[in-house]
């Protein structure tokens, strides 16, 4: 046993060795440099630096277009006999916005940290796990069961990705998935989830000098804004022990065609965040019931609530093998960060609904101060250090015994 362990050492040592500051670096400017802003493009500049570099380092490739130009990757390496691990990923990012004191979309380091859009968000974490997949595979620390990214698309908007990804027959199986999303390197354990929510409020137009012929859409959707902010209270009162409450809050209104008219549509988007386990058409549903019961609705007022688009919540427990083993790897190889969870969403929630993999979110960055700003950039010395965490996660889950006893 001590032998085996001796073993087990070593080629943990020559994985973390292999691991390469100057690839590392060279990969995530590429893929900043590739772009992916959503909406405003297509992933398939960003697919394409990925799958290429990976056909380079010998993975194998799988890409499933699920709509035109916008490719899902997915690159492996290892067998398929065993579950594995799953890395998550996606190659787009927000739009650049303006604000910015260099190109977006031409990667720099300076002062020890990559700038660019998509260097916290996700690009950074992508090539920490190519970086870290690259280093088991040329020490051999993989050996029948598979470790896998998955690179998907549309994860900024509307899910198009992992909900395709979700449906695809799998030829692998995976026993664990760390979704690459910036964390500071603290290994989050449960996220809620979120739900953006569309109320559309038609009324009956007509001339400003005489309101009253026409019903003011406007106006009503003034009332259900006051109506959603009243709900807050009711939220936290069932709010969730360890993830906290349910939320809305109205991102946007608008409506109406002129000055002199009677609005006779209007439109609110609201963000739900959900908690796991919630539906976010049973919550559309459930809102727009209330919403008809306030009164609001009626003489010429009609409301419609729709769900534009759902990601769901989840929750891994601390004493889980995938916590344990990631917040290990993260102390062996950066030193202790420990659990946190989220205020954000990610894709995991899919995985862990959808395929039921146990999932965490890992990876280098920092999304509150960096992710969606003008100038975002990450720290070179943590992406290193993720890879390292990523590379300890997987050879302790699927490098070969035999391998191991050899070294």
């Amino acid at each position: 046993m001590k032998g085996r362990s001796n073993s087990q050492a070593e080629l943990e040592a020559r994985v973390l060795a292999a691991i390469d500051e100057g690839e590392l670096v060279a990969l995530a400017s590429a893929l900043i440099d590739a772009g992916g802003e959503n909406p405003g493009g297509t992933e398939e500049s960003v697919a394409r630096v990925l799958a290429d570099t990976c056909r380079e380092l010998g993975f194998d490739i799988e890409i499933d277009d699920v709509a035109p130009g916008r490719p899902n990757v997915v690159v492996s390496v290892g067998g398929s006999e065993e579950p594995g691990v799953l890395f998550l990923g996606h190659s787009d990012v927000v739009p650049a916005g303006g604000g910015w004191s260099r190109d977006p979309f031409a990667a720099t380091v300076r002062d020890g940290r990559l700038y660019g859009r998509g260097a916290c968000d996700m690009k950074g974490g992508l090539a920490a796990v190519v970086v870290a997949m690259s280093a088991l595979k040329r020490c051999g620390a993989v050996g029948s069961a598979p470790v896998s990214l998955a690179c998907l698309v549309d994860e900024e908007d509307t899910g198009l990705g992992i909900r395709s990804f979700v449906r695809t027959t799998m030829r692998r199986s995976y026993s664990r998935c760390i979704v690459a999303e910036p964390t500071d390197l603290m290994t989050i354990v449960g996220c809620r989830g979120a739900a953006n929510l569309e109320i559309t409020v038609r009324g009956r137009s007509a001339h400003a000098g005489r309101p009253s012929n026409g019903r003011n859409a406007i106006s009503a959707a003034a009332r259900i804004v006051v109506f959603i902010d009243s709900m807050g209270e009711e939220l936290r009162a069932e709010a969730h022990p360890v993830l906290g409450a349910a939320t809305f809050n109205v991102g946007t209104v608008s409506g109406g065609t002129g000055t002199s008219m009677v609005a006779d549509c209007a439109v609110i988007t609201v963000d739900r965040r959900l908690l796991p386990g919630e539906d976010a058409h049973i919550v559309a549903a459930q809102l727009h019931r209330r919403i008809l019961a306030t009164g609001i609705i009626g003489d010429g007022i009609e409301v419609a609530v729709d769900v534009s688009m759902e990601m769901p919540g989840f929750l891994t427990s601390k004493d889980s093998d995938i916590v344990q083993s990631a917040v290990t790897a993260v102390a062996d190889s950066a030193g202790h960060h420990g659990t946190d969870i989220w205020t954000a969403s990610c894709d995991g929630g899919f995985i862990v609904r959808d395929m039921g993999i146990p999932a965490i979110v890992l990876g280098p960055g920092e999304i509150e101060l960096q992710a969606h700003q003008p100038d975002e950039s990450v720290s070179v010395r943590q992406l290193c250090d993720s890879a390292a965490a990523y590379a300890l996660i997987a050879c302790r889950s699927v490098a070969s015994p035999g391998v191991m006893a050899a070294t």
